[in-house]
């Protein structure tokens, strides 16, 4: 590993960019959450799921609409609408620019400059929205460019998600073996996998969980949890699936949440509540650091240019989150992701369900994203 661990790179991270920060530590620190987000939707993105992908959107907890909660990614049944080509000097790409590209929509676009699919500098928006209403939202991917226009995508995603990821991390300061928050952030993690599905989980009295599930007919379905959860996926019971939803949770860092052989109470309350966890080692972090924004090779380079441009200590120069990034270094994301799909799977470990692996992960979500969801949802 480049660095002997995540600390030491954040101390890197403190000193190298973040000096100009009145708390640089802290600064480098909030980076690293960053990179977290960026990592994992690249890994979303190089799977193929990208045009059933929403960004920061509300939730509503199963069967309690009037309670919402903020969750990173979503993925969504999702039907293409629309594809067409722009032209390169028809910048930007607002949401009435697109509109006036398709075929007589029956829905209005927000014009704001902060949903623009692509700015005139450049910068894209992630899994742009432009409309949104009670049953649908429409929203905006740009694809592979010719050397004279953009290729974009319109599709339509159902506002219900048939999963779910979030990424938790907590910095700790220096001689500290624990940061003050992070059981609240567990906590508060587990709290939002636990209540936005229809399976749910109850413990019996000798400590094995079960899931329980209320059907269409009135019925409640239990059974043991692992069990039942690969049941719902496999199915197409609309009485199941209508208001499933998988819970994956990201974490990393480091000896905060636990180590290799001690899961810590953070780790047990995280491990117990999604569906699936997953870990971004203390390696391969280090490596996405090391290999993309220290010592980047060429193609590369507009991947550590986005960061640098986006930590000089001026406000509104960020270009490089989950949300907003560098066309090109979007473009060079995804070409190191697809190039080197082993090595970033190998960066995850999988805390839960035990046993299984981000292969499986990625083969559960494949299912559920190929669902007949028309004929279940309606």
């Amino acid at each position: 590993m480049p660095y002997e661990s995540v600390d030491a790179l954040q101390r890197a991270l403190t000193r190298d960019v973040f000096h100009y920060a009145k708390d640089a530590k802290k600064a480098a620190g909030r980076a690293l959450g960053t990179l977290v987000e960026i990592i994992t939707f690249y890994l979303i993105k190089g799977w193929g799921y990208e045009k059933h992908t929403a960004i920061e959107r509300r939730l509503p907890e199963y069967a309690n609409p009037d309670i919402t909660h903020n969750v990173e990614f979503s993925l969504h049944p999702s039907e293409e609408i629309k594809v067409v080509k722009v032209d390169k000097t028809n910048l930007p790409l607002t949401p009435k620019k697109i509109l006036k590209l398709l075929d007589d929509p029956d829905w209005t676009a927000d014009d704001s400059k902060s949903t623009q699919l692509l700015s005139s500098d450049e910068i894209l928006r992630n899994a742009c929205i432009l409309h949104e209403d009670d049953s649908r939202i429409i929203v905006a991917y740009l694809g592979k460019a010719t050397s004279t226009a953009y290729r974009l995508t319109v599709n339509r995603l159902t506002p219900h998600p048939f999963a779910v990821l979030e990424c938790k991390r907590v910095g700790v300061e220096e001689g500290v073996k624990k940061g003050p928050q992070t059981i609240e952030k567990a906590k508060q993690g587990a709290y939002v996998a636990r209540t936005v599905s229809s399976l749910q989980k109850i413990r019996m009295s000798d400590g094995s969980v079960y899931g329980i599930l209320h059907l269409d007919s009135g019925e409640l379905r239990y059974e043991p949890y692992g069990d039942f959860l690969r049941s719902v996926v496999a199915s197409d019971d609309a009485s199941l699936l209508r208001d499933f939803t998988l819970t994956v949770g990201v974490v990393s860092n480091h000896g905060n949440w636990f180590t290799s052989d001690d899961h810590n109470k953070e780790l047990k309350v995280l491990a117990q509540s999604y569906d699936w966890l997953l870990f971004l080692t203390d390696a391969g972090l280090s490596d996405f650091v090391e290999s993309l924004l220290v010592k980047p090779a060429k193609q590369y380079r507009p991947i550590r240019d986005a960061f640098v441009k986006s930590y000089t200590g001026k406000r509104g120069e960020n270009r490089f989150t989950k949300v907003k990034i560098a066309l090109a270094a979007d473009l060079a994301l995804q070409e190191y992701f697809k190039s080197n799909t082993d090595k970033v799977e190998g960066w995850f470990n999988v805390i839960s369900p035990a046993g299984r692996s981000v292969a499986e992960l990625k083969r559960e979500l494949t299912l559920l994203a190929g669902k007949n969801w028309k004929e279940i949802l309606k």
